[in-house]
């Protein structure tokens, strides 16, 4: 797996990353860890932006994942990281998306593709498809209305 940066890590020294090496943990509009204080959010110092993990810090959370052998949750921390950059109104949408009936087929294939294309998500686009062939393996998907039912 590749690491964010190219600052020296080691998923198995270095874990907490908040203890050990908060260096590494930035939030995306450049703070560093020992900036998000309660005496910033009440002096209203702190944006939105200023309490979010970068897409850095989560892949180096995955590595420590994958290095103590929880592959499954390193995968799910992969899938966050590429969310990272996604605006919170859009993954609002893809959440409801994915609810049982919400979507149809082509629906969730098209937020699959545009989270290849637009926000550079292979890894949740593939989660998208997949939930796409459970949904109609199980009958799952919202049916398009503008199509005739299938008997």
């Amino acid at each position: 797996m590749a690491y964010a940066g190219t600052v020296e890590f080691d998923p198995t020294r270095d874990y907490p990353l908040g203890d050990r090496r908060p260096d590494l943990v930035t939030t995306p509009s450049g703070l560093r860890q020992a900036d998000v204080t309660l005496e910033a959010v009440c002096a209203g110092t702190l944006g939105g932006e200023d309490v979010r993990a970068t897409a850095e810090t989560i892949e180096r959370q995955a590595a420590v994942a994958l290095a103590a052998g929880r592959k499954p949750l390193a995968e799910n921390l992969l899938r966050a990281a590429e969310l990272a950059a996604v605006p919170a109104d859009t993954v609002l949408e893809i959440y409801t998306a994915l609810r049982p009936r919400r979507a149809t087929s082509a629906e969730l294939e098209s937020w699959a593709g545009r989270l290849e294309r637009d926000f550079a998500a292979p890894r949740t686009a593939a989660f998208v498809r997949e939930a796409l062939t459970v949904y109609a393996r199980r009958g799952l998907l919202a049916v398009d209305e503008r199509r005739p039912a299938q008997v």
